[in-house]
């Protein structure tokens, strides 16, 4: 797989080996490497899910830090509608 993927392209491709291998129109050997590629293309995403997280997690402090972000369900304000 290229390092220089994007998210969005490599779900792409795995939501399109996933229809392929669905379809049973597959041979053994093909299902075979393209399960190795899914499986390869579900980490690559799932490591980009993980770093996005912990980047969005991470708040600047007054002092110019970045800290862990720890928010507690009873911090957060809810409307109707969303949460604010």
């Amino acid at each position: 797989m290229e390092n220089n993927k994007t998210f969005e392209e490599a779900l792409t491709n795995l939501e399109q080996i996933v229809k392929e291998l669905e379809s049973g129109n597959v041979d053994l050997d093909n299902a075979i490497k393209k399960y190795s590629e899914a499986m390869s293309l579900a980490k690559f995403c799932s490591d980009k899910i993980k770093n996005a997280t912990a980047a969005v997690n991470k708040v600047l402090t007054e002092s110019g830090e970045l800290k862990d972000l720890d928010v507690k369900e009873n911090d957060l304000c809810y409307s109707d509608t969303a949460l604010i």
